[in-house]
């Protein structure tokens, strides 16, 4: 059933079966595109594993690398050894190859949202479904996983978002496991940003990351190889061992220093829509004109830009502003 779940919950489909498992362990389906697996003996090193792709419809590679993990641990090649939650986020636009149906659905992951409509639904169903899983495996540290792609090139194509967190900082350990999974550079948030990873940090304390795993393209077209230490560093989470390990020094580390917000209709970027992620600006460059906020010029030293997007709407971020920072002391 493993192998099916995929393309069922794609299609809209509930499986025959709701319930089954591995020959180590158990799964349930929770849901549309949510399903818990639950080993007969957890390993002692084991986390309570939120493993999240398809938050944003287009972003195939990480759902392909969810296909490959089930099917290891239904093949038997990985036995489950770890309280895992293997969640699709948003369904229809999977279906449509879109980034999302009406609005970013990455920007909704707060308890008191009061929106309506299709993306915050699902906010609220997978909010209450991470908080559920949670609160059943208590007697392992929970860990968040929210896999994505980027729009655009970069000059780290494997990066890691830290959210931002007034709680426990990141574990030592988080830092090697990144760098042993082939990441190539971690950026750290400086403020409450509601993305999904930081939802598991901010009300549960989760050693948490959105990954930013390559450029988006379509199902069939990514380069997996590039993928094979993250595939690597998953399956040893959901047997519960400790996954390969690095030097965080391979990774180049930044510190997100402003938002660059789009405040009007009237809004434009400063430099080449398919200028890559931490692309470097000098200082006094002008990064963007907004009818409302004026101009964004770099200030004293230089930033570089991380996620530029002149089409937001408005009212949402059109671009991190970053600097670089020395790598965490491990």
């Amino acid at each position: 059933m493993l192998s099916d779940w995929l393309d069922l919950s794609f299609e809209g489909k509930t499986p025959r079966s709701r319930t089954g498992g591995p020959a180590n362990g158990r799964y349930r389906l929770l849901g549309s595109g949510m399903l818990e697996l639950v080993p007969n003996t957890p390993q002692p090193e084991a986390y309570s594993c939120v493993i999240s792709a398809g938050i944003h419809g287009n972003e195939t590679a990480p759902i392909e690398l969810v296909g490959e993990l089930l099917a290891a641990l239904e093949t038997g090649q990985v036995r489950l050894g770890a309280p895992l939650l293997i969640l699709l986020g948003n369904l229809p636009a999977i279906a449509a190859g879109q980034r999302f149906i009406n609005t970013n659905l990455n920007r909704l992951f707060r308890r008191d949202l009061e929106e309506s409509g299709p993306e915050p639904d699902r906010a609220r169903e997978l909010m209450a479904t991470v908080d559920a899983f949670y609160a059943r495996h208590q007697d392992h540290p929970p860990l968040h996983y929210d896999m994505h792609t980027a729009i655009r090139d970069s000059r780290y194509p494997r990066f890691a978002v830290e959210p931002y967190g007034e709680g426990p900082p990141t574990e030592e350990n988080q830092w090697h496991w990144l760098a042993g999974a082939g990441l190539q550079a971690v950026l750290h948030q400086h403020c409450h940003s509601w993305t999904f990873s930081h939802y598991s940090r901010h009300y549960h304390g989760a050693q948490a990351f959105t990954l930013e795993l390559g450029k988006v393209a379509e199902f069939g077209h990514n380069d997996l190889t590039a993928l094979r230490p993250m595939s690597e560093l998953l399956k040893a989470l959901a047997e519960g061992v400790l996954p390969a390990s690095a030097p965080p020094s391979r990774m180049a580390f930044f510190q997100v220093e402003r938002e660059l917000m789009r405040e009007s209709e009237d809004f434009s970027l400063c430099f080449a829509e398919d200028t890559p992620n931490f692309t470097e600006f000098a200082p006094g460059r002008c990064l963007a004109r907004d009818a409302t906020a004026g101009e964004c010029r770099v200030g004293n030293t230089p930033l570089a830009v991380v996620f530029p997007n002149a089409e937001v709407e408005i009212g949402a971020r059109a671009a991190l502003l970053v600097a670089t920072t020395p790598p965490p002391r491990t």
